[in-house]
């Protein structure tokens, strides 16, 4: 420094610190070759606590307020004896201001999966990551054990240390916990509370730094983990698999009614699709009954194979069902011919016995 710094130094004789940088801890107030004047006045903030130090030592911790400091550096008329010394007065004192407010928006993660026993899937690798907020609470044990002759010491300085604590404490408490991974977000608080407890226990009377507050924002697994989980939720929702099935099947029948084949076939098509549900449907919706010995029907008879002649061209096969519906919906007309196994020829649909009640009757004619 030049002869402008420690004059300047001789002639200022208050003592204090205005913070703005929100994550400094200790800041040293910066005095030429650390002579603080006899009498100078020391003002401490709320929030902030000040440590004498002279001849290397703690001399003494001031809360908020304003304090006239007594030291054995002589002023600026006493100093001008002191040409033996060259100006540097042999007594030195310094004065080092801690931060006691909280410190907040610090963030921890874990670098490195978590491998935790999970009660349903067995190991599962978990990774979180939250914030913290930090609190000087012992400045004289801050000061000797992690500050020492810094000038100016960040919560940054200590950050790594800081989240590999909590990285520590996390591990053991998920091991501890047997919570499973589904039911974690609902226990995020109490795991924070628990995580919190366990790193202030490590730090608090070792360093003089509190945690008031650490927040778990989120606990993951691997990609894989997440399908699974998202598989069976799938599982879940859908519930009884018979019932998904008809709903399924009934969903499909308008699809299948619109088939490129058009005619009579889709809605042959969608008949039989019909009737392969209506069983499941109704012992669905019918309640159970216990169940009584009954005699073992006949086998049922073969069912018949009908065809029907559309454009000029042999349609088919189709079943019963399938060809009273094309009665019903007008797409078999009475005159068009039909045929199935054990019919010599071709006959209009109204000459055949079992399908001539299923044609409206025709009036006689008109006298």
């Amino acid at each position: 420094m030049g002869i402008m710094d420690k004059l300047r130094a001789e002639l200022i004789d208050i003592v204090e610190w205005i913070d703005d940088s929100q994550h400094t801890l200790v800041w040293r107030f910066p005095r030429f070759h650390n002579q603080i004047k006899n009498g100078a006045q020391l003002i401490v903030r709320p929030g902030q606590t000040a440590i004498l130090v002279s001849h290397g030592k703690l001399a003494d911790v001031f809360g908020p307020g304003r304090y006239s400091l007594e030291t054995k550096n002589i002023p600026v008329l006493s100093t001008l004896l002191g040409w033996k010394h060259g100006f540097d007065s042999p007594f030195k004192a310094e004065v080092y201001f801690v931060n006691t407010t909280r410190i907040t928006d610090l963030k921890w993660g874990t670098p490195n999966p978590v491998i935790v026993r999970d009660p349903d899937f067995g190991p599962v690798r978990v990774r979180a990551f939250g914030t913290y907020s930090l609190r000087a609470v012992d400045p004289k044990t801050l000061l000797s054990e992690l500050v020492g002759t810094d000038s100016v010491f960040e919560a940054d300085e200590i950050s790594e240390w800081l989240r590999s604590m909590i990285n520590m404490a996390f591990a053991d408490v998920m091991a501890e916990s047997g919570i499973s991974v589904i039911d974690l977000a609902r226990h995020y608080v109490d795991l924070s509370d628990t995580v919190r407890a366990a790193v202030q226990e490590r730090i608090d009377d070792e360093y003089g730094l509190e945690l008031p507050k650490l927040n778990i924002v989120n606990v993951s697994v691997p990609a894989e983990v997440e399908k699974a989980l998202d598989a069976r939720t799938s599982m879940g929702v859908v519930g009884d698999m018979n019932q998904y099935q008809t709903f399924q099947i009934a969903n499909s029948i308008p699809d299948a009614a619109k088939n490129p084949a058009g005619g009579i076939a889709g809605a042959g098509l969608g008949v039989g699709m019909g009737m392969a549900m209506a069983g499941p449907m109704m012992n669905s919706a019918m309640p159970s009954a216990p169940m009584s010995p009954i005699a073992t029907p006949p086998p049922l008879p073969p069912a018949r194979a009908w065809h029907f002649a559309q454009n000029g061209e042999s349609t088919g096969p189709f079943s019963d069902a399938q060809l009273l519906d094309a009665i019903r919906s007008g797409s078999l007309g009475r005159d068009m011919l039909v045929w199935c196994a054990g019919m010599a020829n071709w006959m209009e649909a109204a000459r055949v016995p079992e399908l001539a009640q299923h044609f409206p009757a025709e009036p006689p004619p008109l006298p």
